[in-house]
C-alpha cells in the first residue's frame, strides 16, 4: 500500500471466524444478512452522514483534539475524512460485527452497527487510516461464502496495493463508491451539517467540496458560521444534558416549533418544545426511538431540572418567549418531557420579578395588559409582580402556575394606597397609555382612586372636579352654601385620563352640571320649606349660569313664588303673555303652576330665569331616545302606545289653556319657530293633541273640515271665522281630506260610521263611497269596532243594518234596489275599488252576491272575445288586452230572483261566466269587467256605438 503503514488487522483471521460459523451453522448466514439488511432499510436508511460525523466527534474527543471532518467526491466516491483516533483493531472488529462496539462509555455513537449506514449509497466502504485500513466488499463476500445473497461487513478486507493515503492533516478517511448520484448525497450532508457541529461539541469544522462550517462556543452562545450564513444558540449544559435555543445577533431568542430528540445525534422523537434537547436518553440500537424504563424517565426528569437554566441565559425580556406554548405533544416523548418541563419551570426561580429579583412560575402574578411603566411603579406594591406584562406573557406565566391580575384587580389592589399625588399622576400617565392603545377598558377603572385637596383619596373619577382656578372661588361658595359631595383633585394630579373616566374640568357650566349640585337643586324645595336659607344657592347658580354655565336641566331649583318656594319650571314670569290663556284655576297654590315673586324677577332678568326654567312662553319637551311615556306630557300614554314615537318633540302644558282662549294661544304658538316646528312635526304629541282637545268654536279641530274641502262635505261641517290662519287650523287638526291613516282606533272609525249614519247629514255619493273605503282600508289593519245599527245606502238614504247588503258586483245593480246596497270606491275613477268583503266584515253587513238569489233565465251563444270582432277593434283602439275566455250572447238576457224575471244588460254568475245582452252597453260592461277596466266600461260602449277617432279622441 503506497503511503499507509503494513497493517493488515488480522483480517484474514476475522474472515476465517465468520466463514467457519457459517458452514457450522448454515442458518447462521441467512441470519447475518437479514440482520445487516434490516440496519440498512430500517433504522439506519438515512443517516449516512449522521454515522460518521458521530464516529468523527467519537474519534476526535477520544484523542483530545479539534474535531475536523472534510467531504470530498474523487473519481465517484465520497471520501469523508476526519481528526482524531485512527483505526485499530478493536475498531476493524466492531465493524465487522453488526452489533460491538469498540467505543468506551461517554462517547455518542456505542453500537457497531452504525457503520451499516453507508450501504445506503455502496457495496464496497473502505476505512483508511494512518494506522492502516480496512475493506469490505459484497463482491469478494460472495466468492468466499459462495452464496448470492451476503452481508457486506461481515468480511473484512486488506486494502488492495496502491490505495492513496490518507489526506494531509487528517487521521482517518471513509471511502465510500457510490451506487447513488453524488450530487444527492452531497446535498444531504450539506442539510445536515448545522444541526451535527451543534449536536456534537467535539466537532470544530467541517468542509463539503471547499464549503465550510465552523463552530465557536463564547460563553453560553455557540456560534454556527456556514457558507451562507451565521446562526446563534444559546446554550446550558448540566451533566449530561445540554438544551440549546437559536438566537439572533442581539441575543434575542428564536423559538423552534418543532425538533426531533437528540442523543446527542438526532432520533425519530419528535418534539414541539422551543428549544433543542442534547440528552444521554437510552436510545435503540437504531438510534432513531428511545427505550423505555426507568433509564430514559430519569434522563428525561434530568433534562427537565435544567431547563429554567437555559431559560435563565436569556435577557430578562425574553425569558418567557421560551416557555413551551401550548398544544398537543408531537409523541409519548413530547408529552412526558413538557410535562416536566413546566413543573420545573413552575417551582425553579427564573421569572424576573418587577423589584429585580427572580421567582418562580408559582409564586408570581403577572398584569394582563402590556404596561411596563405600570408595573415599574407597582414593584413595591403588589407582591410578586412579574416584570413582563401583557396577554402573551400572562398566558404563558399562568401555564407555568403564574395567577394573572388584570387591570380592575390592579385598581383594587391600588384601593387604600398612600402616595403623594405626583406618584398618581404618573400611574394615570401609564393607564393612559394602555387606554390610549385599546389595551386598557376604561371600564375597569372606574373605582380608580383619585387624591383630593382635603388630602383624602376617594375611589372612582367619576364626578370628582378639576376646577379651573376662575371659579375655584365659587366651588367653595357652593360648598358654603350646603352643596356637600364636591370632590375636587389635588392640582398635582390633574390629568387628562381622570377626564376620560367622568372627572370634569369644572369651569361655570361643569360646575352647574356636577351631581352634587343638581341633588342640592334637586332637594332645595323640600330644603326651603324646611326653613333651610336656600337664597345663597340660587345666587351663586345664576351666577354660574351669566358666566356661561348652562342652567339646563336646574328646572328644580327653589325660587320665590306668590304662593311659597317653587320649582323654577312650575313658575311663571309675572309679565308673560301665557297668563292671558292659561286658565286662572291652573296658577297658585294648589295648581301645577304658580307665578314667579315679581320683585325677584325684576332683580334677575327674564331670559336668565326662563334658562332656568321659569316660564314665560309655551315650552318645549325634547327626547331624543324616548324609552316610555314619560314625559308629563297630557294624555301622553294614549299618544305613544298609537304612535310609537323614536323621538319627542311636544310643548308642554297646552292642558293648562282655558277653553275660550284656544285662538290666542294658537297664536301664540305659531309665532315662535320652535313650537312652530312641534306644531306641525308629523306624528308629534302637540298635533295630535291639539286636534283632539284644543277648543274651536265649541269643537275638537278634528270634528271641523276646512272649506274648500270638497271631500269631506256632509260629513263634516267648515269651521267658522276663528281669526286663525288656514295653515295653522291644518296644523292643528281640521280636515282637509278622510283617509285611512285618520282612522287609527276605533272611536275614529265609529265616528265615521255615526256621521254616515246620520240622516240629517246630506253625504254626496262620491264622499260615501271614499268614506266606506277608508272604513274597509283602516279596519283591514286592526281598527275593529262595534258595526253600526244603520249605514249610509247607495241612493243616499240611511238604511237600517238588517235590510243592507254590501254591493260586491255592479250586475246586481240590475236587480236590488240601490236603497239596499252599501258601496264603496277608491281614490280616483282609476282606483280598483277596496274590497267589498273588507267593507261587509267592518259593518257586519252580507255581500250582495249572497242575497240576491239571481240567475240567468234565457238562452245565449258562447263566443271567443277574439271572435267579437267590434270588440277585438276596441280593445286594440284603447290599448286594452283580450281577455281569456268569452261571454255568453243573449238576444235578451233575462236573471229570476224569485218569482221575478229582470231584463238586465249584462251579468256574472257564479261560475265567473260572464254574460251580455247583444247590445253596446251590455257587451262593453261584461268586457270592462272581464278585461279589468271596469273604469273604461264607458269608453267602450262609445266605441261600439260609433267607432270613429272623434269618439276615441273627444
Amino acid at each position: 500500500m503506497s503511503g499507509l503503514p503494513d497493517r493488515a488487522f488480522e483480517t484474514a483471521a476475522l474472515r476465517e471466524a465468520v466463514l467457519r460459523a457459517w458452514r457450522d451453522s448454515p442458518t447462521r448466514l441467512t441470519e447475518d444478512t437479514n440482520a445487516e439488511r434490516d440496519l440498512r432499510v430500517g433504522g439506519y436508511r438515512d443517516r449516512l452522514f449522521v454515522e460518521l460525523a458521530q464516529n468523527a466527534a467519537d474519534a476526535a474527543a477520544l484523542a483530545g483534539v479539534a474535531g475536523r471532518v472534510r467531504v470530498r467526491i474523487v473519481d465517484g466516491e465520497l471520501r469523508v475524512a476526519n481528526t482524531g483516533r485512527p483505526l485499530d483493531e478493536p475498531g476493524v472488529a466492531a465493524l465487522a460485527s453488526l452489533r460491538a462496539s469498540a467505543k468506551p462509555e461517554g462517547t455518542v455513537g456505542r453500537f457497531g452497527v452504525g457503520f451499516a449506514a453507508v450501504l445506503a449509497v455502496t457495496v464496497g466502504p473502505r476505512v483508511v487510516s494512518r494506522t492502516g485500513g480496512v475493506a469490505f466488499s459484497e463482491e469478494r463476500t460472495r466468492a468466499a461464502a459462495g452464496a448470492d445473497d451476503v452481508p457486506v461487513l461481515r468480511l473484512p478486507w486488506e486494502l488492495e496495493a496502491g490505495e492513496p493515503p490518507v489526506p494531509d492533516g487528517f487521521d482517518t478517511e471513509v471511502r465510500l463508491p457510490l451506487e447513488v448520484d453524488a450530487g444527492e448525497v452531497l446535498a444531504t450532508i450539506t442539510a445536515e451539517v448545522a444541526d451535527l457541529l451543534l449536536a456534537l461539541p467535539a466537532l470544530e469544522s467541517v468542509d463539503v467540496e471547499g464549503r465550510r462550517w465552523e463552530r465557536r462556543d463564547a460563553g453560553s452562545v455557540v456560534e454556527l458560521s456556514t457558507p451562507d450564513d451565521t446562526t446563534r444558540w444559546s446554550v446550558h449544559r448540566d451533566g449530561a444534558t445540554t438544551w440549546a435555543v437559536p438566537v439572533d445577533a442581539d441575543g434575542v431568542p428564536r423559538p423552534r416549533a418543532e425538533d426531533v430528540l437528540h442523543t446527542p445525534t438526532p432520533t425519530d422523537e419528535r418534539l414541539s418544545l422551543p428549544a433543542r434537547l442534547l440528552a444521554a436518553v437510552p436510545v435503540e440500537p437504531s438510534r432513531r426511538r428511545v427505550l423505555a424504563g426507568a433509564g430514559t424517565r430519569e434522563a428525561l426528569a434530568a433534562a427537565a431540572r435544567a431547563y429554567p437554566g437555559l431559560v435563565r441565559t436569556v435577557a430578562r425580556e425574553y425569558r418567557t418567549t421560551v416557555v413551551p406554548a401550548a398544544g398537543f405533544p408531537l409523541s409519548d416523548v413530547d408529552a412526558e418531557l413538557r410535562e416536566l418541563v413546566v413543573d420545573a419551570l413552575s417551582e425553579q426561580d427564573w421569572v424576573p420579578a418587577a423589584g429585580g429579583a427572580e421567582l418562580s412560575g408559582r409564586r408570581c402574578r403577572v398584569l394582563t395588559v402590556e404596561a411596563p411603566a405600570l408595573v415599574a411603579l407597582l414593584a413595591d406594591v403588589v407582591p410578586g409582580l412579574a416584570a413582563d406584562s401583557g396577554p402573551d406573557a400572562a398566558r404563558t406565566l399562568e401555564s407555568v402556575g403564574a395567577a394573572a391580575m388584570d387591570i380592575a384587580e390592579i385598581v383594587d389592589v391600588l384601593t387604600g394606597v398612600d402616595r403623594d399625588p405626583t406618584w398618581w399622576t404618573r400611574v394615570y400617565d401609564a393607564l393612559l397609555d394602555g387606554v390610549e392603545s385599546h389595551r386598557v377598558d376604561t371600564a375597569e377603572l372606574g373605582a380608580l382612586p383619585v387624591p383630593l385637596v382635603d388630602g383624602r383619596t376617594v375611589p372612582g373619577p367619576r364626578g370628582v372636579l378639576l376646577v379651573d382656578a376662575d371659579t375655584l372661588g365659587e366651588a367653595d361658595e357652593l360648598v358654603d352654601a350646603g352643596v356637600v359631595g364636591l370632590h375636587v383633585v389635588h392640582p398635582d394630579a390633574a390629568h387628562p385620563l381622570l377626564t376620560r373616566l367622568g372627572a370634569v374640568r369644572a369651569g361655570a357650566a361643569e360646575l352647574l352640571d356636577a351631581p352634587a349640585m343638581r341633588e342640592a337643586v334637586e332637594r332645595s324645595v323640600d330644603d326651603a320649606e324646611s326653613g333651610v336659607d336656600v337664597r345663597p344657592l340660587v345666587e351663586v347658580v345664576l351666577r354660574l349660569a351669566a358666566a356661561g354655565g348652562d342652567p339646563a336641566g336646574l328646572g328644580a331649583l327653589a325660587l320665590p313664588g306668590r304662593s311659597g318656594p317653587r320649582r323654577a319650571d312650575e313658575l311663571v314670569l309675572p309679565d308673560a303673555p301665557l297668563l292671558d290663556v292659561f286658565d286662572p284655576e291652573a296658577l297658585g297654590a294648589d295648581g301645577p303652576l304658580d307665578v314667579l315673586d315679581a320683585e325677584f324677577a325684576a332683580g334677575h332678568g327674564g331670559p336668565a330665569l326662563e334658562a332656568l326654567g321659569v316660564v314665560g312662553t309655551f315650552a318645549l319637551v325634547t327626547d331624543d331616545e324616548p324609552t316610555d311615556a314619560d314625559h308629563d306630557l297630557p294624555d301622553e300614554q294614549s299618544w305613544w302606545e298609537e304612535t310609537q314615537p323614536t323621538s319627542v318633540l311636544a310643548v308642554r302644558d297646552l292642558d293648562l289653556v282655558a277653553d275660550d282662549a284656544w285662538p290666542a294661544a294658537l297664536r301664540l304658538l305659531a309665532g315662535r319657530p320652535e313650537t312652530w316646528r312641534a306644531l306641525t312635526l308629523p306624528g308629534g304629541h302637540t298635533p295630535w293633541w291639539l286636534a283632539r282637545y284644543a277648543v274651536l268654536a265649541g269643537r275638537a279641530p278634528r270634528d271641523w273640515r276646512m272649506p274648500g274641502a270638497r271631500g269631506l262635505e256632509g260629513l263634516f261641517d267648515p269651521v267658522p271665522d276663528v281669526d286663525i290662519s288656514p295653515s295653522v287650523l291644518v296644523a292643528v287638526g281640521v280636515r282637509t281630506e278622510l283617509t285611512a291613516a285618520d282612522v287609527t282606533d276605533a272611536d275614529d272609525a265609529a265616528d265615521v260610521c255615526d256621521r254616515l249614519a246620520d240622516p240629517a247629514r246630506d253625504v254626496p255619493l262620491p264622499v260615501t263611497l271614499r268614506a266606506h273605503g277608508v272604513l274597509a282600508e283602516a279596519t283591514a289593519h286592526g281598527s275593529a269596532f262595534d258595526p253600526p245599527e244603520r249605514v249610509r245606502a247607495l241612493d243616499g238614504t240611511v238604511a237600517d243594518a238588517d235590510d243592507a247588503a254590501v254591493l260586491d258586483g255592479p250586475w246586481l245593480l240590475g236587480v236590488l234596489p240601490a236603497g239596499r246596497l252599501v258601496a264603496l270606491g277608491g281614490n280616483s275613477d282609476e282606483d280598483a275599488p277596496a274590497d267589498p268583503a273588507a267593507l261587509a266584515d267592518v259593518l257586519d253587513l252580507p255581500l250582495a252576491t249572497s242575497v240576491a238569489g239571481a240567475t240567468v233565465d234565457s238562452d245565449g251563444e258562447f263566443a271567443e272575445w277574439t271572435d267579437l270582432p267590434a270588440l277585438v277593434e276596441v280593445a286594440a283602439l284603447l290599448g286594452l288586452p283580450l281577455p281569456d275566455g268569452g261571454v255568453v250572447v243573449h238576444e235578451q238576457l233575462v236573471v229570476t230572483a224569485g218569482d221575478t224575471e229582470t231584463p238586465v244588460p249584462w251579468w256574472c254568475d257564479p261560475d265567473h261566466v260572464v254574460h251580455a245582452a247583444d247590445t253596446s252597453e251590455g257587451l262593453a260592461r261584461a268586457f270592462a269587467w272581464a278585461a279589468g277596466a271596469w273604469a273604461r266600461r264607458r269608453d267602450v260602449e262609445a266605441l261600439l256605438d260609433d267607432p270613429t277617432p272623434d269618439t276615441l279622441l273627444a
